[in-house]
């Protein structure tokens, strides 16, 4: 969204709405219109928003387009969350929130793709696990990765919300529209989930279909990733940078604990001043880092003792991928078979381990404008276990919750 003039946004004209097939053959979404984009060029139509809009005289001259969304609420009516799925969502954020705390002994689990590409693999995926992650429902509270952003250190494919046709479009309405009814669809099917909000303004679109959520290692020290945390009516987990700092994610935690004012969007889309009463259940993800991993006893303790000088709960999430393995899924899987081992053992702090997993074992890359020519079910980011591995790793980790019961 640009940002507002100094000269306080002068009025813009609409386009009347265009009608007619998308470009790629299929008919445009509800609340979408086809027109040129940027890139019609190459030959490419695009579906555009019926509110694309021309650029006022005073707009800066790099900015080549606005386009604007539906609101939030728009969104929400359109697909809505009915009354199952809200009690749902709220049942398991408290179940969430219970570990965290410590007033529930079982443990954790955020599992599944690094991001999500394919809306039905992501479907599939959660359709086998369900049995598993039902039987071990006494000893672990299992929530999906369902990360529809992406967030990049350069340049990459940014996610299901920015690029849902794989294709560089950047159709940020469809993919926002996809996205939410993915989440409505996996809350349908009994499984909570997780993702990782990378752009503020979007949250309001999908907040309401999620149950924890994550900031993650390049947003950590962002004011506005932390205000927006404080407003959050569900658990976040705040991971510490990708060069391995601990203390941005625990200053993190401090400030989204605190009530705050801060500007942002209302449910009707408009920049409002927002203010928030503050979100107990925001907690630190140990991931790794430039340094190297940081999910050891020591490295636990040291975070766990740093939380507690600083007035906050001593209990944390490891993140088995990313920096703790290198990006490499066979050596997370025995990170996680580790973990196992000292939660049966005993040890504090640890309220919950993420791992990334999917139909298929590994990654491939993403030609641009090609989705045909990816496997079904593999990661097309970082490298992934499959799912035989991922249920050998709930089992583990299952097992150690009912050691650790036993020593009690």
């Amino acid at each position: 969204m640009p940002r507002l003039g100094p000269d306080g946004s002068p009025p813009v004209t609409r386009h009347p709405p265009l009608t007619g097939p998308a470009g790629r053959g299929e008919p445009a979404p509800a609340g979408l219109a086809v027109g040129r984009q940027r890139g019609a060029a190459r030959g490419k139509e695009r579906p555009v928003p019926a509110e694309a809009t021309t650029l006022a005289p005073t707009a800066p001259s790099r900015l080549l387009r606005s386009t604007r969304l539906p609101s939030p609420a728009g969104l929400r009516a359109a697909i809505p969350a009915d009354p199952d799925v809200r009690a749902f969502v709220d049942a398991s954020r408290s179940a969430t929130a219970a570990i965290l705390h410590g007033t529930d002994d079982r443990l954790l689990v955020i599992i599944g793709p690094c991001s999500v590409h394919d809306p039905a693999a992501a479907l599939e995926y959660a359709d086998r696990l369900l049995p598993t992650t039902r039987e071990l429902a006494d000893r672990l509270h299992v929530v999906l990765r369902c990360y529809v952003e992406k967030p990049r250190t350069a340049l990459g494919w940014q996610g299901l919300v920015n690029d849902p046709g794989l294709d560089g479009g950047q159709d940020i309405d469809r993919g926002l529209t996809v996205s939410r009814r993915l989440l409505r669809d996996l809350a349908r099917r009994g499984m909570p989930t997780a993702t990782e909000f990378v752009d503020p303004l979007l949250t309001g679109y999908l907040a309401d279909l999620v149950t924890w959520a994550a900031i993650g290692a390049r947003t950590a020290q962002s004011p506005a990733h932390r205000q927006l945390c404080s407003a959050l009516d569900l658990p976040v987990g705040i991971k510490n940078t990708t060069a391995g700092n601990i203390g941005p994610a625990v200053d993190a935690v401090r400030v989204a604990a605190d009530p705050q004012t801060f500007s942002g969007l209302d449910a009707d889309g408009a920049v409002s001043v927002l203010s928030s009463a503050g979100n107990p259940d925001c907690h630190v993800i140990l991931r790794g880092g430039d340094d190297g991993p940081n999910y050891s006893t020591a490295d636990v303790a040291a975070t766990t003792g740093l939380l507690r000088t600083s007035g906050l709960r001593p209990r944390l999430v490891v993140d088995a991928s990313h920096g703790n393995s290198g990006k490499d899924h066979l050596r997370a899987e025995q990170v996680v078979a580790e973990l196992a081992v000292r939660v049966g053992d005993g040890e504090p702090g640890i309220a919950g381990v993420m791992v990334e997993s999917f139909l298929r074992s590994g990654r491939q890359d993403l030609v641009t404008g090609r989705p045909d020519l990816l496997d079904h079910g593999r990661s097309i980011t970082d490298s992934c276990s499959d799912l035989d591995a991922a249920r050998t790793m709930l089992r583990q980790l299952a097992d150690g919750v009912e050691r650790a019961r036993r020593h009690r």
